[in-house]
């Protein structure tokens, strides 16, 4: 922890070290408050993808399964497509069941 001196703050001469409960120390400008809790929804996160974020989810899953259709030889690629497409379709579909479940659909 730096201390009210003024190291680690350069040349600013207006800013004050502060300490926040749970959080690393900060700077902060003279006039100014520090933060003391950031919600997602301030940067712009909402919650899921929601109905895009499905639709991508099942052309990705296709997509994997049309590369097991090509020239390659060896079958070991073949493993991991499937269980990578696998792994999709069954978080997919547990997605299905969960909002089908919910007391209110996304």
């Amino acid at each position: 922890m730096s201390d009210a001196t003024g190291r680690g703050q350069g040349h600013q001469t207006s800013a004050k070290v502060v300490e926040q409960s749970s959080r690393e120390e900060g700077i902060v400008r003279a006039g100014e408050t520090p933060v003391m809790h950031e919600r997602p929804e301030d940067w712009g996160w909402h919650g899921e993808a929601g109905k895009t974020g499905r639709i991508a989810g099942w052309l990705l899953a296709l997509a994997l399964l049309t590369m097991l259709v090509g020239n390659h030889e060896g079958r070991v690629e073949d493993i991991y497509l499937v269980l990578a497409a696998g792994t999709i379709v069954v978080t997919l579909l547990w997605d299905i069941r969960r909002r089908k479940n919910s007391w209110r659909a996304r």
